[in-house]
């Protein structure tokens, strides 16, 4: 190989090498692909949240964070319920409840109030109390609500009623009906029955799994709301 020849094949060598070099840079010089960080939602309430009378795999924090799971979504949720609490008893541990950590809060509060006969004026002060600690952590909520039934008469199911949405809306809040919508089975109250355990309160492991198939949408709002 003539002189010339090895100069024009070392330039040629030298020019590859300082575009893969330069290339290299480049790369390096992009911004990285945004890594998703997984996402924390704490469960507050009362034996519905807590998982009554199931075994822990079964109960309704743990069949969520699975429904969610299997649906792509990397989150954890921890079990803040509580069994016997009241909207009283939410308002005075939501504090602790929403460590640096969380980033959602589910809401299930109200049916121990409901059945002892509490004022909704009071729940209705202690959920606003919820909310406004969760809205000063910058934490999201999905309110979950209930129905009441009219053993206290139409004036106290109004005002039980209407305190879910009213707040979701003063607070910019998530807000599901219903937390027992996924066992409303229309014109067959037996086949409901089914889905509960022997005291008529509390869902079983079936009633859970149709609890969060109508809420678990919801919830993915929820995450969506955070993301």
């Amino acid at each position: 190989m003539g002189r010339a020849s090895r100069s024009i094949s070392a330039f040629a060598y030298g020019a590859q090498w300082a575009a893969r070099k330069a290339a290299l840079v480049f790369a390096l010089l992009l911004p990285l692909p945004a890594v998703a960080e997984q996402l924390t939602i704490a469960a507050l309430g009362d034996s519905l949240t807590q998982g009554y009378g199931l075994p822990q795999e079964q109960g309704f924090v743990p069949q969520l964070e699975a429904w969610l799971t299997a649906r792509g979504h990397d989150v954890a949720l921890i079990n803040a319920g509580v069994s016997g609490d009241t909207t009283a008893g939410g308002l005075s541990r939501v504090a602790w409840t929403l460590t640096p950590e969380v980033d959602g809060m589910i809401v299930t509060l109200g049916g121990n109030d409901m059945l002892r006969g509490i004022d909704p004026t009071n729940s209705r002060a202690n959920l606003r109390g919820i909310l406004e600690a969760a809205q000063a952590a910058g934490v999201e909520v999905l309110l979950v609500g209930l129905q009441a039934p009219g053993n206290f008469g139409p004036d106290y199911k109004v005002a039980f009623d209407a305190m879910y949405p009213e707040l979701a809306q003063d607070f910019g809040a998530l807000h599901a009906e219903s937390f027992f919508a996924g066992l409303a089975v229309e014109g067959d109250p037996a086949a409901a029955a089914r889905h509960m355990q022997s005291d008529g309160i509390h869902p079983n492991a079936e009633g859970v799994a149709l609890i969060i198939e109508a809420l678990g949408p919801q919830v993915e709002a929820l995450l969506d709301q955070i993301e």
